[in-house]
């Protein structure tokens, strides 16, 4: 069995319990649509990578896998309720193979069933956090998460912003997905070290190495929105660039282009109407200036960051978990 196939296969064990978890606090109430809605996405799959990140620092640690049960579910709704919203605001017509939650259940439901899932997250904490937490570290996990919620909001913000801003960098860049994706990695590694017991310094180490993977994880991701196959995905290929989406390849083209491939580029990039054919030869330009590859370079160079953040880590089954299932989104094709 491939690595690959290894996490894979943990990925899904580990998801089992969050998942009971979660089905449990979402049963069906009336009315009826707003919980059908809230779950639709949830139930659809996804690759639970917070939860595996939250259960895992939890034991790496030393901590029991079901001390950290109630906080990787928490913070895999909280994970679905921006997806949710994202959404909306992006227009998105599939998620995870299928029509996104406003597509199917109409964009006032969507959005209402995003703001359950979200004050699910705090209800889930509150009544189910392990007994031997004390109420500081309780709250101290909801600090951690409601930050990461406000740096979340700010990365979108800053997302929404930056495909009309002229002058974007790669620090402009950063910071958005710093908050969009590596605020919540953050957030999952920090909490479950606190549901573990662990020390000051091994909370601070856990959450650099979930920073940095997660800032490796979305430029893969923005890697992947244009070159994947969009029914491996399960998601329209091609929408960052349409709507002209400032991903670090984007930028390292724009900055990097002659005056010919700036032409192709302007022919899509930020064109609602851009045709496939107009798409694909964007794709290609990408690749020709070498802007793809250099947005590779800087995932595998954020990679090996979060690995050096975790040496004060004792080393240990679940402490390998973590540096494979970096690997793994790194290293992945969907």
């Amino acid at each position: 069995m491939s690595r690959g196939d290894d996490i894979k296969q943990k990925l899904v064990k580990n998801a089992e319990p969050v998942d009971e978890f979660i089905e449990s606090i979402l049963m069906s109430r009336t009315p009826e649509n707003l919980y059908h809605a809230s779950r639709y996405l949830i139930s659809a799959g996804g690759k639970r990578l917070r939860p595996y990140l939250t259960i895992k620092s939890c034991e790496a640690v030393g901590g029991l896998a079901k001390h950290a049960v109630p906080f990787a579910a928490s913070l895999e709704i909280l994970h679905n309720f921006t997806l949710v919203h994202d959404d909306v605001m992006d227009n998105d017509e599939l998620r995870r193979g299928k029509p996104t939650v406003h597509k199917k259940y109409g964009e006032p439901m969507a959005i209402l069933a995003g703001d359950l899932l979200f004050a699910k997250v705090y209800q889930s904490v509150l009544d189910h956090a392990p007994a031997h937490m004390s109420s500081d570290e309780v709250i101290a996990a909801l600090g951690k998460m409601t930050d990461a919620i406000i740096l979340l909001c700010e990365g979108q913000a800053l997302d929404i912003s930056l495909p009309i801003a002229m002058d974007v960098t790669e620090r402009d860049y950063l910071d958005m997905i710093g908050g969009k994706t590596s605020a919540l990695f953050m957030a999952c590694a920090e909490v479950g070290a606190l549901a573990g017991g662990a020390s000051k310094a091994q909370i601070t180490a856990l959450g650099r190495f979930a920073w940095d993977a997660g800032l490796a994880f979305q430029i893969v991701d923005d890697i992947l929105g244009i070159t994947a196959d969009e029914a491996t995905l399960g998601k329209s290929v091609g929408s960052d660039i349409r709507e002209g989406k400032k991903t670090l390849i984007m930028i390292h083209a724009l900055a990097n282009a002659n005056e010919e491939q700036m032409i192709v580029l302007k022919r899509a990039v930020g064109v609602k109407g851009a045709s496939k054919e107009d798409i694909d030869a964007v794709v290609k330009t990408l690749g020709e200036i070498g802007s793809i590859q250099y947005a590779k370079d800087e995932a595998e160079k954020y990679t090996a960051r979060a690995f050096e953040s975790i040496k004060v880590i004792p080393d240990g089954p679940s402490k390998q978990d973590l540096i494979d299932l970096v690997n793994y989104f790194v290293q992945r094709e969907y």
